[in-house]
């Protein structure tokens, strides 16, 4: 019996680059698949026949055979076994189409395929911390303590009660999965008995009940390194969940959460505070005390000093989390009016507008520029 030319079964032409190729495969494969047409015989063998000629030119030596040579090239019975074969007597279709299939769309292989042990490593825990600003800038080492799944200290996580232990699984022979014919396909599937453990445990820890692992809470010193800010994470390696079946525990994930402070505002390394003085002091000049994160400095305030002014305090910041740099503080100078005053303090103030009244603007230089821009307006 005459076969069908492999690319006109799967609508291609010889040139077709192996993603058209490809694409045309899944296509009839779909179409044609046995789960969509149950009972159909047709359906079936034509979709024997786009698995077989897709096996063909989606494996390059199997296709460089197939195009220099036709169907002998890849037919042992026609002289070609040299050339790929993977076709048994009669030209009938010998190859394990279950696991092309699943290569293509992500289903489970057949018998023949590799098993997929489920992953029975530990969850991952987080925890929320809270810090101060201060504790964020210097380090610190704090004690947390969290729910968690360890590995039970009766059976040592195997679930077996004392003096005794988990037997191969009947079911699925310790493979933890079973294979499940499905029309003309074999589905992988994790084992029902055991849950893919591949071991039953037929006398169970009277502690954990069998599961290996018990509900406990765990108390750990966390260093928190200088410099973290909100949303740092650190990782503790291993101080997760316990794994089951023997597995790694997991890891515990520490979220940072930088409280905020009453006199600083954070800004990556470097910090801001307000700083009030009276205007006799930014008149005249001074010196003021103002806080830093290690505690108070002196700062010295030029004569003249405006309302809003910044001030640099050099080193005065934040050390930086991944470098030897540190922050500097930045004092917003805030020129503060007097209030309450006194009989006395009144006639001080009478007296020093009256003997201000007439002098060059040079002494108010921002009402000077204020003026002068509504006189440009109005006039």
């Amino acid at each position: 019996m005459s076969q069908r030319d492999f690319y006109e079964v799967l609508g291609v032409s010889k040139s077709a680059s192996d993603e058209e190729i490809k694409k045309s495969y899944r296509k009839l494969a779909m179409k044609y698949h046995p789960d969509r047409n149950p009972d159909n015989k047709e359906a079936e063998e034509k979709f024997k026949e786009i698995q077989k000629a897709y096996d063909i030119l989606s494996t390059p030596d199997k296709k460089a055979a197939y195009d220099q040579y036709g169907h002998a090239g890849v037919d042992p019975n026609m002289g070609g076994g040299g050339f790929g074969g993977g076709f048994g007597g009669g030209g009938g279709f010998n190859g394990d189409f279950g696991d092309i299939f699943s290569q293509m769309f992500g289903g489970a292989g057949s018998g023949g395929g590799r098993s997929r042990q489920p992953d029975y490593s530990g969850a991952d825990l987080r925890y929320d911390l809270r810090i101060t600003l201060e504790e964020a800038a210097h380090g610190v080492k704090k004690q947390i303590t969290f729910a968690t799944h360890d590995e039970c200290d009766v059976c040592h996580g195997t679930g077996a009660k004392a003096g005794s232990t988990p037997t191969t699984c009947h079911t699925c022979h310790g493979s933890g999965s079973v294979h499940i014919r499905q029309a003309i396909f074999q589905v992988q599937q994790t084992c029902p008995t055991c849950q893919g453990a591949g071991v039953e445990i037929k006398d169970p820890c009277i502690k954990c009940k069998g599961h290996g692992k018990v509900r406990t809470s765990r108390t750990l010193d966390v260093n928190i390194p200088a410099g973290v800010d909100t949303g740092s994470r650190i990782r503790l390696s291993g101080e997760g969940e316990a794994g089951t079946h023997g597995a790694s525990s997991g890891d515990l994930y520490v979220f940072i959460e930088v409280a905020e402070h009453k006199i600083f505002e954070r800004d990556g390394i470097d910090l801001h505070c307000e700083v009030p003085i009276g205007f006799t002091t930014a008149a005249l000049g001074g010196e003021v005390e103002v806080p830093t994160i290690d505690g108070r400095v002196k700062l010295k305030i030029p004569p003249e000093t405006q309302y809003g002014r910044k001030m640099r305090i050099k080193g005065k910041g934040i050390k930086s989390l991944r470098s030897s740099s540190v922050g500097d503080l930045y004092c917003h100078i805030l020129v503060e009016t007097p209030v309450n005053l006194t009989e006395r303090q009144q006639e001080l103030l009478e007296e020093f507008e009256t003997i201000s009244t007439g002098q060059e603007r040079s002494q108010t230089p921002r009402q000077k520029s204020f003026m002068d821009k509504l006189r440009d307006l109005f006039d």
